[in-house]
């Protein structure tokens, strides 16, 4: 994945942060991706992000955590739901109230016939008062919920794209999926499903409690009532932490898993191939194992958990129907304030029944957002220093000045004092064993990652100090593996720019001698091609690879033994079409065969990290070393693959 993010990454994108609110504006190009087209409640929404915006500030980036900023920038939207759920819940307080009053006059046997209509037409309004008003407020919630699902995902990805190559090294593409797909949903379930139960739950308890305490039920029945519920802060505090880390568990379990699966279906053709899918099936059931045991512990006190809060609930309805009964039967009370009484504890348990299942998401939505969280603390290893410059790099020469490097976090360099210029026009091979350093090189002068000051320049401006879009837009790289997106052949050429005409497209595929293959495809240049271009040969891949780079026609081209995987013959074609249309600018070659670079103007031989040798191909022959070996061993093959 970090070849294939290093080819995607638009060259002069910064590091992008979402932790502040300034991040989180909702533009209007936004409203309409996000469905805000039609409907009069989305032109009402449309109203309040247009007055949000207005009162928006603008803030620069920091460190607030995810959740943070969002509910900074969208604060608006969540005081708007909860207006009008309390709105909502004030109308369905009075609910009970009207029916106790209609007990009370059906006892005294004064309720008449216009008593009964009034009644019920009260209690209709009351009821479609109350749908009205809480509908609009779940609308609310649950909306800006999904805004937060759109533009977290839009923001992880374009975090991705700046995180550097020792990020990628570290983690597989199945780990990055479960932050986009499972993290994110898990955050947004608590944020809509979550807050919207848990404010109509908290809301609801407060209007019914006041309520009950503002008609003529005595206050010590109230208390004795909503005794058991008080309770329900305690479970919370004492089950969260273990819900929490139990679901953190299982979230990093779903990592490994989805992992493991993006590798099994990577390599599913390999695995046929040697037999060996009882191995790899034994290899993926580890880590659903792994799953099913992490959610059978968190399943254990989950259930328990939800099992406490209803049961509370119905143990506050029990002593109500029980003091409240008795209390009826003696007088102390009304008749209809018993029912009013029932009904407002009834109100109460019908949200706590959910209110469990609620907490437990939201705990373990916590374990998400940390890991969220713990994402977005990552940093860019490469970043633009403030006063970065641009520079034509078609008129300054590449400098290698006594270059050493060493990967992070080991001590072994893997280049030592390397120099070189290359001059502006010119063409540089570089040749050597496996390991020897070229792609490690080639890494830092695309800055994948930095090289010591003053090592690796421009002219005299050393690479770090100029722009990053500079940088990366003035050079093409065309690596090894010929890495393809599954699109169509045309947008993989084009993949630089989706507007250049088609003959631009096709004079690149016919220098990279790939033009005379599509036309076998079904649909030609339109075909589409499957994930990470598997229906194509490797030798096509790779011109279709070097077609992109081609395309490009940056001022300089590295190709990084980009037609390894073609015949010899094909490769002669290659390289002499590369030559005429690169003549006059800078290119770089790295090639284990001699023949795709023996035409450069200079070529370096890299062994164990240094230079062992350098000159023009003609030079290097007539010198005993690494070169004229590999010459030698090369053309010996060449004649025993001919039969000469």
């Amino acid at each position: 994945m970090n070849r294939t993010l290093s080819e995607s990454i638009h060259a002069g994108s910064s590091p992008g942060h979402i932790h502040s609110a300034k991040d989180w504006r909702f533009d209007d190009d936004d409203y309409k991706v996000a469905g805000g087209r039609i409907g009069i409640i989305d032109r009402w929404i449309e109203s309040i992000f247009r007055f949000g915006r207005r009162k928006e500030k603008s803030r620069a980036a920091g460190g607030k955590p995810l959740l943070i900023a969002f509910f900074q920038a969208k604060w608006y939207i969540y005081a708007s739901g909860v207006i009008f759920i309390l709105a909502a819940n004030l109308f369905q307080a009075y609910f009970p109230r009207v029916l106790g009053q209609f007990t009370d006059e059906l006892q005294r046997g004064v309720l008449t016939a216009s008593a009964i209509g009034h009644y019920s037409l009260l209690l209709v309004g009351i009821g479609i008062i109350y749908a009205l008003l809480g509908g609009i407020g779940q609308f609310h919630i649950m909306y800006v919920g999904r805004i937060f699902e759109y533009f977290a995902r839009k923001r992880l990805f374009h975090h991705f794209t700046v995180l550097g190559e020792r990020f990628y090294a570290k983690r597989g593409v199945g780990n990055l999926l479960s932050y986009v797909m499972n993290d994110i949903t898990s955050v947004r379930e608590s944020i809509s499903m979550g807050i919207n139960q848990t404010t109509n739950t908290t809301l609801l308890m407060i209007t019914a409690v006041t309520a009950m305490l503002a008609s003529d039920i005595p206050f010590y029945l109230i208390g004795v009532c909503v005794l058991p519920v008080l309770l329900i802060p305690y479970i919370v505090v004492r089950f969260g932490p273990v819900i929490r880390e139990r679901s953190l568990a299982v979230q990093d379990a779903l990592g490994t898993m989805t992992e493991s699966a993006e590798e099994q279906f990577a390599g599913i053709r390999v695995t046929k191939k040697f037999a060996v899918e009882p191995i790899m099936i034994r290899k993926f059931s580890e880590t659903v194992d792994r799953i099913r045991d992490r959610q059978v512990k968190l399943v254990r006190v989950s259930s328990i958990f939800q099992a406490l809060i209803p049961f509370l609930g119905a143990l506050s309805l029990i002593i109500t129907l029980a003091f409240g009964g008795y209390l009826a039967m003696n007088g102390t009370i009304t008749l209809g304030n018993f029912v009013a009484l029932t009904l407002y504890i009834r109100m109460m348990i019908t949200p706590l029944q959910q209110i469990g299942n609620v907490i437990n998401t939201m705990q373990r939505s916590r374990a998400s957002l940390a890991r969220l969280n713990n994402l977005f603390g990552e940093r860019a290893d490469i970043s633009e220093l403030e006063h970065a410059v641009e520079k034509d790099l078609t008129k300054e020469p590449l400098v290698v000045d006594h270059l050493s490097f060493a990967y992070p976090g080991t001590d072994r360099e893997v280049l030592r004092d390397i120099s070189f210029t290359l001059k502006p026009g010119r063409t540089l091979g570089i040749v050597g064993r496996t390991g020897s350093g070229k792609t490690t090189l080639i890494k830092l002068l695309l800055r994948i990652y930095d090289a010591a000051p003053g090592t690796v320049r421009a002219g005299d401006t050393d690479l770090r100090e100029l722009t990053l879009s500079c940088l990366r837009d003035s050079i093409a790289y065309v690596p090894q593996d010929g890495f393809l997106f599954s699109t169509t052949i045309r947008d993989n050429i084009s993949f630089h720019n989706r507007e250049a005409e088609f003959g631009t497209v096709e004079h690149a595929a016919r220098t990279a001698q790939i033009a005379g293959s599509i036309p076998s495809f079904a649909d030609g240049y339109e075909t589409k091609l499957g994930e990470r271009g598997v229906t194509m040969s490797g030798g096509q891949r790779q011109r279709t690879s070097l077609a992109r780079g081609l395309m490009k026609d940056a001022p300089v081209l590295i190709l990084d033994d980009s037609v390894s995987a073609v015949d010899a013959v094909t490769e002669k074609r290659i390289i002499e079409a590369v030559r005429e249309e690169r003549a006059g600018k800078t290119t770089i070659i790295i090639a284990h065969r001699i023949s795709a670079l023996k035409h450069a103007g200079e070529i370096i031989v890299l062994d164990q990290g240094r230079i062992a040798q350098r000159g023009t191909h003609e030079e290097l022959l007539a010198e005993p070393g690494i070169y004229a070996e590999l010459h030698a061993i090369q053309e010996e093959g060449s004649r025993d693959g001919t039969g000469d």
